[in-house]
């Protein structure tokens, strides 16, 4: 059976190194920012990314793109 994929939503998602535990293992926390254009390209969402690396206080391990899609069968 054929199924279709259509995005309903995307986030943009930043990790960042803030710091170690303890035990010297990396604390690492997640920022997400929701309400992205789905009709934007990885690029875009990328650089945006990037941008707002340079703003954060703790250095940024990776940018993501993060969308949900909706599966309906054809």
């Amino acid at each position: 059976m054929p199924v279709t994929a259509t995005l309903k939503l995307s986030r943009l998602q930043m990790k960042m190194n803030t710091g170690n535990d303890d035990k010297g293992n990396p604390i690492i926390r997640t920022k997400t920012y929701r309400s992205v254009k789905t009709t934007a390209t990885d690029a875009n969402i990328y650089d945006v990314g990037f941008a707002l690396a340079g703003l954060q206080k703790h250095p940024v391990e990776s940018i993501r793109r993060v969308n949900e899609v909706q599966l309906e069968a054809e």
